[in-house]
């Protein structure tokens, strides 16, 4: 009979108050129901200036079977959440936030609809969330440029409660604020996904992380997305189409350049159909280089181990 075994990744930053609460509702989730499972909760702290990281390592007197990384420096969520992701030992995962807002008691119905369903990732989406304004307008106006570009209709891509197949985790690679693509990214690797309603509490305890300035970085990640999606396995389609207009363009302004030279007798050095033409060739030149020099380093990329991209200061 196989052995019911899971881990849990919680990554933290800056949240001193939250994380005993936290840990003792999910530790009262796992005995309530998990009781027959095996277990190991991940803890990461993303270099914290508080005191969150002595309040980690007191959860291991709670629970012995509790595993602490403390990043070297401050990396941001979706690095915390690769580092737990990388130390996760079993087959199902599960992900939540470290502010208090998402409940571990949705646990149970996630790894029931994964089961189930044979799924490969289920996901909580907040249908009634506890957030400001502001914040609601950003999330539903990020939620139609995802389905515009990606097209994956992610009714909620920032809530990090969620459970994972091991298989899952093993192919992303987060970095930014990649966590908030998860989803798309794991349909970009063809797997299983699904989206179940949970629970979403409102912060008590001081304020969210997330701001104006990371919609910036969101957007940069969602073109990152957008051109993975379609031209990963070829970028030359999207650099030889490029490139094949600017040679159309280029030719005719030389045609047309030739043209008024030869039957108008009009002098081309001092025009502006000149200018142009050797713009358009200098353009054609780079596009080609690009073309290369992506090709090559996809092959690269394919042919070498991802290297480590951060630093841990300490691990038990």
């Amino acid at each position: 009979m196989e052995k019911k075994i899971i881990s849990i990744v919680i990554p933290f930053y800056n949240e001193e108050w939250n994380v005993i609460p936290l840990f003792n509702e999910v530790i009262k989730s796992l005995k309530e129901d998990f009781s027959d499972f095996q277990y190991e909760i991940i803890m990461v702290d993303d270099w914290s200036s508080d005191k969150t990281w002595e309040d980690i390592k007191k959860c291991k007197w709670i629970d012995s079977k509790v595993f602490w990384i403390n990043l070297n420096r401050n990396y941001g969520q979706s690095i915390a959440m690769d580092a737990g992701f990388t130390k996760a030992s079993w087959n199902y995962i599960f992900t939540l936030d470290w502010d208090w807002q998402n409940n571990p008691k949705d646990f149970k119905k996630l790894y029931e609809k994964l089961l189930n369903d044979n799924l490969d990732l289920v996901a909580g989406f907040r249908e009634k969330r506890k957030d400001p304004i502001w914040m609601l307008i950003i999330t539903k106006s990020a939620r139609f440029l995802r389905g515009l570009l990606i097209k994956d209709w992610v009714k909620d891509s920032g809530c990090t409660l969620r459970i994972y197949k091991k298989e899952v985790v093993k192919n992303l690679e987060l970095w930014w604020e990649m966590h908030r693509f998860i989803i798309a990214l794991s349909k970009i690797n063809w797997f299983k996904i699904w989206e179940i309603k949970v629970d979403h509490r409102a912060r008590t305890i001081w304020t969210s992380k997330y701001n104006w300035k990371k919609s910036f970085k969101w957007l940069i990640d969602l073109v990152y997305i957008w051109f993975i999606r379609k031209y990963q396995w070829r970028p030359l389609h999207l650099f030889g189409f490029a490139w094949l207009i600017n040679f159309l363009l280029w030719f005719s302004m030389i045609f047309y350049a030739i043209y008024k030279k030869m039957f108008l007798n009009i002098d081309i050095s001092n025009n502006w159909f000149f200018i142009m033409w050797i713009f358009l060739f200098q353009i054609w030149v780079m596009l080609f280089i690009f073309w290369i020099i992506i090709d090559l380093l996809i092959r690269t990329n394919n042919n070498t181990n991802k290297r480590d991209r951060y630093l841990i200061r300490e691990k038990i």
